[in-house]
């Protein structure tokens, strides 16, 4: 089978990975991956941190793309895909160091990014972290021009999608039991937000 490919995911990963190497230290055993999507993260970051056990999920129709990349790039550290549509399906009964999600909540609508952000609350660890990563708008304002014609074609795809703003995100990270963001400002006007369970 032909493997999914993202250019993003080739341009954003050693930036991600400077980040992730902050917060994943050996402390960290366990993290869940939502919306591993192609599976290029999932093989790229997973052998970075191999005390870590990397669970990549997603909805059933990516996980052939998912497992593609896992057969060409093993790491016995990657634990085989989970169904998970953050809305619809069970979220796993095991609790995680972390969990991480890249270029997700702008694609997502607004009912499916609370449902993650609920579901990351109750399997986070305490003394987790949430790492997301894409583009954010900051007091309800876009960070760059670009941001604001990529937000525009979004919604013209779909109007339920749409750059997220932070304060918002703070919201469901507090009625999660998440302290708000720190940001960590990333290339093409992205962010990588840690949200720290107390």
């Amino acid at each position: 089978m032909n493997r999914p490919y993202a250019e993003s995911c080739e341009q954003n990963r050693e930036p991600i990975l400077a980040v992730l190497r902050r917060y994943l230290d050996e402390s960290v055993d366990s993290l869940l991956e939502i919306g591993s999507g192609t599976g290029q993260h999932t093989v790229y970051f997973a052998p970075q941190f191999p005390w870590l056990s990397w669970q990549p999920s997603d909805r059933t129709e990516n996980h052939a793309g998912i497992r593609a990349w896992l057969q060409a790039l093993p790491s016995p550290n990657i634990r085989d895909p989970l169904r998970l549509d953050v809305e619809r399906d069970p979220w796993p009964q095991a609790s995680f160091g972390a969990v991480f999600s890249a270029n997700t909540a702008h694609i997502m609508d607004t009912s499916a990014v609370e449902a993650m952000f609920a579901g990351v609350g109750a399997v986070l660890q305490p003394g987790g972290v949430f790492l997301l990563y894409g583009p954010f708008n900051i007091d309800g304002s876009y960070t760059a021009p670009s941001n604001e014609r990529f937000d525009r074609w979004l919604q013209a795809q779909d109007p339920r999608m749409g750059i997220r703003d932070l304060g918002w995100l703070n919201e469901l990270a507090r009625d999660a039991g998440l302290a708000p963001a720190e940001l960590n400002d990333m290339p093409a006007d992205n962010k990588l937000l840690c949200f720290k369970k107390p």
